[in-house]
């Protein structure tokens, strides 16, 4: 076993300093290191938003943020051996952040994009294990990092495929992100308008923000291209499921990693996705609201999980402002960095029951 270290000028953007990552998806973008199956992988890790916010940005920094900046991801490492058919099984020995981070919602972002019409910005300190922040007093978030991004490179049918589909999306009015040249980092200006975005999490990984693939954890990856192409980014230092407002604690961070490889003909078979596995932390207190498919006029909607959803953070952050003497907007950053959604019952027609949960073990005062 080796252990290969990937160091970043941390304190640089990927834009500024391009060297050991990449920020579009390609089975094209070149290795940065190559490894044998069972090696450690020991990387530094960018933010999401690639250094837009820093610890003297004000609102203003939030309001012109670029995102076709996004992700820097850290790779690709190829994988000696793996090929098309082989799953990549990443251990998560340790995850770490550094000590600044923060959380940011947009207008028209957001489960409750249409509750906040203006922007908002909190810079959190990160030390012993906890966030703090002056723009939320009384609050300490328990951090337990992980990487909001992680996957492998989609073949070129893959990549076409996800480019037919989401061009088709679209079409019909759906917010879509397509490939877009402008500050794409892949190493090659003949793939920075073809190269497709991480926003979307798809089969081959990517923007998952599965807060349980924290340290501790394995995701396995079903390996596409030879070599795997294992890319990963987006530290988080502590985020609720659903990261409701679009952002978590957001931070930079470096990631230890033991990569084993599956081989096909010795597995009888993998999920054509990603799949995971975690050991839950210790028990936490919650309180919960419940939310239903009814809009605010009073229309009842079939099985919409999604406007479920919404009615149960919109009651939790009511909650908040009325029993805890939180500002609307600081509720809402609350609940995307603290706060889980749950699928209660998806069966229950024409009502599924969405609960949005939130520790209460974070109010300090």
């Amino acid at each position: 076993m080796t252990e290969h270290r990937i160091e970043l000028d941390l304190t640089k953007s990927l834009v500024d300093d391009p060297r050991h990552g990449h920020n579009r998806w390609h089975p094209d973008i070149a290795p940065v290191v190559r490894i044998e199956p069972g090696d450690i992988i020991d990387v530094d890790v960018r933010d999401g938003l690639d250094y837009q916010i820093w610890p003297h940005s004000g609102i203003e920094d939030a309001v012109k943020l670029d995102i076709t900046r996004g992700h820097p991801m850290t790779g690709p490492v190829f994988v000696e051996g793996a090929e098309p058919g082989d799953v990549l099984d990443v251990h998560f020995e340790r995850i770490s952040s550094h000590d600044f981070g923060f959380t940011m919602f947009l207008p028209g972002v957001g489960v409750l994009a249409d509750r906040f019409s203006e922007p908002f910005l909190v810079k959190w300190d990160l030390h012993d294990g906890v966030a703090t922040s002056a723009q939320m007093p009384g609050i300490a978030v328990p951090g337990d990092p992980f990487l909001g991004v992680i996957g492998v490179a989609p073949s070129a049918a893959r990549l076409a495929a996800f480019t037919r589909r989401e061009a088709a999306l679209a079409a019909t009015g759906a917010f879509v992100l397509p490939p877009e040249p402008r500050n794409a980092v892949t190493h090659h200006p003949a793939l920075d308008g073809v190269a497709i975005r991480t926003v979307p999490p798809r089969e081959n990984g990517g923007n998952m923000d599965v807060r349980r693939m924290s340290t501790g954890a394995r995701v396995r990856l079903p390996v596409e291209v030879a070599g795997g192409l294992l890319s990963l980014g987006d530290t988080h230092f502590a985020q609720g499921d659903g990261e409701s407002c679009g952002v978590a604690i957001e931070t930079t961070g470096r990631a230890r990693l033991r990569v084993d490889l599956l081989k096909a003909a010795d597995i009888p078979g993998h999920a054509g996705v990603p799949t995971y596995t975690y050991t839950e932390r210790a028990p936490r207190e919650y309180f919960a609201t419940t939310g239903y498919p009814i809009t605010k006029s009073g229309e009842n909607r079939d099985m919409d999980v999604h406007l479920a959803a919404a009615m149960a953070l919109d009651e939790l952050v009511d909650h908040l402002v009325r029993e805890r003497g939180l500002t609307a907007p600081q509720a809402y950053v609350l609940v995307s960095v603290a706060a889980d959604l749950h699928i209660s019952s998806i069966v229950n027609v024409p009502n599924p029951c969405v609960s949005a949960a939130l520790p209460t073990d974070l109010f300090v005062s």
